[in-house]
């Protein structure tokens, strides 16, 4: 066999060992092995960046890209629902949740519907102002009136959102029983969009005032679950298409992780208080 393909057999480092015996006299055979033994692929310049990225950079960066998500899904529902592409879909789960003997009633018993009564008022005007102005209290009372403000104006700037996006597309109701009374348009649903706007960006704001994991996680799961039943309530009371609450969500939803960066970014600055201890 020729000397060069002998050379080729024989792995780099022990090589080096071999034509240089000195190495092993001066100690640095293990320093040869284990520079060879290094892969030679470089890594990736992604993960590059998401090394060298700070926590708060690349929680903004998961921000963005659910807000990019939601916001693409809301332009695809949005169309498919002016185009009319969704309607079989809503009057199939409509129909879901009506009687068989009276298309006009939910189905279930009695106690069913007054409880969902009770839970879509969890999403009305009035119980969402008690709720935000309690908590924007809460805040100032506590020290954290920088916080306070941007609840306050974050919830409000939510609202006007909600209200032009009802406005702009007009969307006719289904048939409304006779006993429930509404004012707006259909799409999205008001109660879907106010209810992800005020519990999700009060959840995304006061979980920035807390270092806890678990409060955290908790603020948060129980702010996605009223989200989620207000707007069930609608689907099962019949005041509105299931596209509607869907469309509702991803406003909502979208507002609340804008919110949460703003947050984020100006707790950076110094301009709003940042985390404090938790347990």
């Amino acid at each position: 066999m020729r000397e060069t393909e002998k050379r080729k057999l024989i792995p780099r480092g022990k090589l080096a060992l071999i034509l240089n015996p000195g190495l092993l006299l001066h100690g640095r055979a293990d320093t040869v092995m284990q520079r060879r033994s290094r892969p030679s692929s470089s890594m990736s310049p992604f993960r590059s960046l998401l090394r060298a990225a700070s926590d708060v950079e690349k929680r903004m960066l998961v921000g963005v890209i659910l807000v990019t998500v939601f916001v693409l899904g809301f332009g695809l529902l949005a169309s498919q629902v002016v185009e009319g592409d969704t309607k079989a879909f809503d009057e199939r789960v409509l129909q879901f949740f009506r009687a068989p003997a009276n298309p006009l009633l939910p189905a279930g018993p009695p106690w069913l519907r007054e409880a969902m009564r009770d839970v879509t008022a969890l999403g009305s005007a009035v119980v969402l102002t008690i709720i935000v102005v309690g908590v924007a209290a809460y805040l100032t009372v506590s020290g954290l009136r920088h916080a306070a403000a941007m609840v306050l104006g974050s919830v409000a700037l939510g609202v006007l959102l909600s209200n032009s996006l009802k406005s702009a597309f007009s969307r006719p109701r289904p048939f409304i029983p006779p006993d429930l009374l509404v004012f707006t348009a259909s799409f999205p649903s008001g109660h879907a969009t106010l209810s992800a706007v005020v519990y999700l960006t009060l959840g995304a704001l006061l979980c920035r005032t807390q270092s806890s994991s678990a409060v955290k996680t908790y603020i948060l799961c129980f702010a996605v679950f009223l989200t989620g039943i207000v707007g069930l309530s609608r689907i099962y009371l019949g005041v509105h298409w299931p596209t509607d609450v869907v469309a509702g969500w991803l406003v909502g939803g979208t507002w609340a992780l804008l919110c949460w960066l703003a947050m984020i970014w100006l707790q950076g600055r110094g301009e709003v208080e940042p985390e404090r201890a938790g347990p």
